[in-house]
């Protein structure tokens, strides 16, 4: 069965940008020049999703208008002759009538968060996008390579990176039966100590997952940090459903960190033609002028 539906989990209150995140979703703050949700559905356009999910909380409203038409702006600019900020803001869009906005009304977690989708997302495999995690990815898209997998072998489909053994207590670790772009997975753990990790191989937010991980987190049985694991409904799984494991080629940067957003914004900004020399001047200048107060 094919994949053609994503949700995206955007309730979190971003309490690690405030005062910024106080009135804006921190999936709202600007990578460069495009608000940092804008990415993630852009890949999964390009990966040939056609339905969009947003798992929404309050105070989340400017994402709905976002990805809304905008009469009065388009027509001003229009007017004015800025069609290639017209282009921009109307290319790489969801048709009207594919997007979904459903609420989480309490945090209790990933895996409650992607329950609350479950009577739009039905009976059939679904992405998932944490837009926390910004994926630079080439050839192709991080969630197109899971849906190609899934297409071949079925059953849940994750992404995954190799970390520093200090960091598998910040993350869901798996235990693969064997090493290679592609990994059968034979178990799950949420944020092991590196003592207890069964590998460094750690899960970063993109998924394809069969609707059979529903029915676990129905149970709403409570795992790590008392809230609803994804992981451990995926790990329940796996006796019935199998997972695999696809090694990210790309570059992933961790937008739920101040210093993973400002690394984004640094590396996409060096990588646009139109910026990247006076951005390296930039940061060169900076880097100068700190290294002189600090002697």
């Amino acid at each position: 069965m094919s994949v053609d539906t994503a949700v995206f989990t955007v309730a979190g209150l971003g309490t690690r940008f405030l005062p910024a995140t106080k009135a804006m979703p921190k999936e709202m703050l600007p990578v460069v020049d495009k608000p940092l949700i804008q990415y993630a559905v852009e890949e999964a356009l390009d990966a040939g999703i056609e339905n969009f999910v947003f798992v929404t909380g309050r105070g989340k409203s400017a994402i709905e208008d976002h990805f809304d038409a905008h009469p009065y702006l388009e027509s001003t600019l229009a007017d004015h002759g800025k069609l290639d900020l017209l282009d921009a803001i109307n290319d790489d869009q969801p048709a009207p009538g594919h997007l979904a906005y459903v609420r989480q009304p309490e945090p209790l977690g990933l895996g409650h968060a992607v329950w609350c989708a479950r009577n739009i997302v039905g009976d059939h495999p679904f992405a998932l996008l944490l837009p926390d995690d910004l994926i630079a990815s080439s050839p192709g898209t991080c969630i197109g390579d899971l849906i190609d997998v899934h297409s071949s072998r079925g059953g849940n489909v994750l992404s995954v990176m190799e970390v520093e053994p200090a960091e598998t207590s910040k993350y869901g670790i798996i235990d693969p039966e064997d090493e290679g772009p592609i990994m059968r997975v034979r178990a799950m753990t949420e944020k092991p100590s590196p003592e207890e990790a069964p590998s460094r191989f750690a899960v970063i937010g993109r998924y394809v997952l069969d609707p059979v991980v529903l029915d676990h987190l129905e149970a709403g049985t409570r795992g790590a940090g008392n809230e609803i694991q994804l992981t451990d409904a995926i790990a329940a799984s796996i006796p019935t459903t199998p997972l695999h494991a696809v090694v990210l080629d790309g570059r992933r940067y961790d937008c739920g960190t101040k210093v993973g957003y400002i690394e984004a914004n640094v590396a996409l900004a060096l990588q646009r033609s139109d910026l990247r020399q006076d951005v390296e001047r930039v940061v060169r200048d900076a880097l100068d002028r700190h290294a002189v107060t600090t002697r």
